[in-house]
């Protein structure tokens, strides 16, 4: 089973299926992961999104690190664990959601927008620091926290995140991005997905191998 540190080291970007319904997620889960991806969450206000964790669990589980997102309570926390999942994505910093997925050793990245949330988040046992919304924390403000937060911290933008701005956020010092509807659609085709799954995983590994040793 891959974790967390694992799958970022392979590929930096947590693919979003927001809305996606258990019909589909196994045909989008497999091109992703053929793409590269090595992260897919799917929000719990998704259709039956339990069913679609379970799924992609089952069938992507030894490839791919498969969470949830948009987790707001601790009950979610275990019901996402019971389908199989093992990544929690939060919008905020409830530190009881936080508890319950460290109290799992289930890694868990809340949502962060200040200094102080963020600081709090790791304090409480933070994998990672979502940067949502993404839109109003521009990369100037990533570079600014980049510079106070533990450099071992994952930042990870997520909302508006697009092949347009990647460059920008991760020059910053983003570790990673959280990538919604840029990548997936409710509906969309697989083979639309792959296409652009496979632009963003170009685009990442460019920029990787522009980096420094400390950033590949």
């Amino acid at each position: 089973m891959i974790g967390f540190t694992e799958a970022f080291t392979r590929c930096p970007l947590i693919a979003i299926l927001r809305g996606i319904e258990p019909e589909a997620c196994e045909a989008i889960g497999a091109v992703l992961v053929d793409a590269g991806f090595s992260i897919i969450e799917v929000p719990l206000n998704s259709p039956r999104p339990l069913a679609s964790i379970a799924a992609l669990a089952s069938r992507l589980g030894d490839r791919a690190l498969i969470g949830a997102g948009t987790v707001l309570s601790a009950a979610g926390v275990d019901q996402v664990i019971a389908a199989g999942g093992r990544l929690i994505v939060m919008p905020h910093g409830d530190r009881a959601v936080i508890d319950a997925a460290v109290r799992h050793h289930i890694p868990v990245v809340p949502g962060v927008a200040t200094p102080t949330e963020a600081f709090a988040a790791i304090g409480a046992g933070a994998a990672g620091l979502k940067l949502f919304p993404a839109e109003s924390l521009p990369p100037t403000v990533v570079k600014s926290l980049r510079a106070v937060i533990p450099p071992e911290i994952l930042l990870l933008p997520v909302g508006g995140i697009s092949l347009d701005n990647l460059s920008a956020y991760w020059h910053a010092g983003a570790g990673g991005f959280g990538l919604g509807s840029a990548l997936y659609r409710p509906g969309d085709a697989a083979e639309t997905v792959q296409v652009r799954a496979a632009a963003f995983v170009t685009r990442v590994a460019e920029l990787r191998a522009a980096a420094p040793a400390s950033r590949a």
